[in-house]
């Protein structure tokens, strides 16, 4: 019989300690799992206040749930779907949604979007103006619909003061009061607390432009308006695409500055899909049928997304 080498010894030696470090789970394990155990708590979170209460309201929307009929609570299959479209109010709050998004999204943008370019100038007070800039953003919605409610007073609103001295009104007007007046009123309070999300973002995405574009469009003889459409407008459009598909978002989910303002009245009139989901499960205690609301407007906004995203894939093929 052969006597082992030494050379062999101290590789037999080598591989029982590599194996022996390989062969405890331990250490190995912890380090492959901290990452996961990091991460559970803000899943679990998630999954608690968002994935559940997501799974339950599609669960609602396939069942007939009045919270004052028990006896009656089952599963109805496409029931409630059927009966949105043929819902004359489901009709009325879609296109008053589609007003409310339209309209507000489009005049936050136009403003959001002058405010970037002037406060991306040089002037006396840049910073203090870009602070104050912020204060509509940052004030909470209960404060801002408020706010808005008593300057649209129909008896001592400031508007109203203000057109009357400037003899624009004779009579006071209850902007809130009336269907003609009431949407556009509580759109011009929102548009005033969100076009700074808008200003800032810009801002940011202008400031990201290299000077050298400009210089180059420059020397090549291009206008200031060539060069805002051939070089800021295309630099900007990932942050455009991005902030209105964000906005649109916020807006179309938006319900409690309506429903300080106005209830959802007069009438109607201020109806959007979130305000009548709400009012149908709260104040109709029909929680099958507002879960179909909201389900209806989630696919609504799926679309939207889905566009997005395939603009953004066919703007990077190209």
């Amino acid at each position: 019989m052969e006597t082992p080498t030494p050379e062999f010894i101290l590789e037999l030696h080598h591989m029982t300690a590599t194996e022996k470090i390989m062969g405890q789970p331990s250490l190995r394990k912890k380090r492959d799992l901290l990452p996961y155990a990091l991460v559970t708590p803000a899943l679990a979170i998630t999954i608690a206040i968002i994935f559940l209460p997501m799974f339950q309201t599609i669960t609602y929307s396939f069942s007939h749930y009045v919270l004052y009929k028990p006896q009656e609570k089952g599963f109805i299959g496409l029931e409630n779907f059927k009966t949105a479209f043929t819902d004359p109010l489901f009709a009325s709050s879609l296109i008053n949604t589609f007003i409310w998004i339209v309209g507000i999204i489009v005049f936050q943008f136009l403003l959001g979007f002058a405010t970037a370019l002037l406060l991306n100038r040089k002037f006396p007070g840049r910073g203090i103006a870009r602070s104050l800039i912020l204060i509509p953003w940052v004030t909470p919605s209960v404060i801002t619909a408020l706010m808005w409610r008593w300057m649209y007073d129909g008896n001592h609103g400031l508007i109203n003061q203000l057109l009357s001295k400037a003899g624009l009104i004779k009579e006071f007007i209850p902007f809130l009061a009336q269907t003609s007046t009431a949407m556009g009123s509580i759109i011009v309070a929102l548009i005033w607390q969100g076009f700074p999300f808008f200003a800032i973002m810009l801002l940011a995405g202008l400031q990201a432009i290299p000077e050298e574009l400009y210089e180059a469009a420059e020397i090549d003889g291009a206008t200031r308006i060539q060069q805002f459409f051939r070089v800021t407008i295309p630099m900007l459009k990932p942050v455009i695409l991005t902030t209105v598909l964000l906005r649109t978002i916020w807006v179309a989910n938006s319900l409690d500055i309506i429903l300080i303002m106005t209830g959802g009245g007069p009438g109607y009139s201020t109806y959007t899909l979130p305000v009548y989901s709400y009012i149908k499960a709260y104040k109709g205690m029909d929680f099958g049928y507002s879960a179909t609301l909201a389900v209806l407007l989630t696919i609504l906004l799926m679309i939207i997304v889905a566009g997005y995203v395939r603009n953004i894939l066919k703007s990077q093929e190209d």
